[in-house]
């Protein structure tokens, strides 16, 4: 008898709410703000170099600048070194522990910010890269020494750029 009877289709137990949404977009507008600021104060004590606002939601100098004018394009070998830096310019990771690194334009995965900062350049330059937290390790952190919600300060220099269409 009490196996004919339809099964009952159980009601979610969980609520939808926007209050958490918003609580996190309160959260993530402050945090971009404080880091912002932090990164003003920064270039304002560095008031010999011209910091650049990239199209990419951060900002950057050349401490060196190559007369070369050809910027990687997809497909092209990155070859490139870099340091990265927290706020206070105390070094997190040397050019010696991370390394020459070798990078295909839009190919591989690196952070987000790498990724676009590296079109920028020009084989020879050396530029500073001022990186909110959400452009590079966000809110993980790199489980090693970089903090959650830890905006960044990269040096890199464009080592050599392999075309795609060359033949090396």
């Amino acid at each position: 008898m009490f196996s004919c009877n339809n099964p009952e289709a159980r009601k979610p137990i969980l609520k939808k709410s926007s209050s958490t949404m918003e609580e996190s977009v309160l959260f993530n507008k402050a945090l971009i703000t404080a880091q912002e600021n932090a990164f003003e104060n920064l270039i304002k004590k560095d008031s010999l170099s011209t910091y650049i606002v990239s199209n990419f939601g951060f900002k950057y100098k050349f401490n060196k600048k190559s007369e070369v004018g050809y910027f990687p394009e997809i497909g092209d070998e990155i070859v490139y070194t870099y340091e990265i830096f927290d706020i206070n310019m105390q070094l997190i990771y040397s050019a010696s522990d991370i390394g020459i690194q070798k990078y295909v334009v839009d190919k591989q995965e690196i952070v987000e910010g790498l990724r676009e900062g590296l079109k920028l350049m020009n084989v020879g330059d050396n530029a500073t890269f001022l990186f909110p937290s959400h452009k590079v390790f966000g809110y993980l952190g790199d489980q090693k020494k970089v903090e959650i919600n830890q905006p960044l300060i990269y040096k890199v220099q464009l080592i050599k750029i392999n075309k795609k269409n060359e033949s090396n």
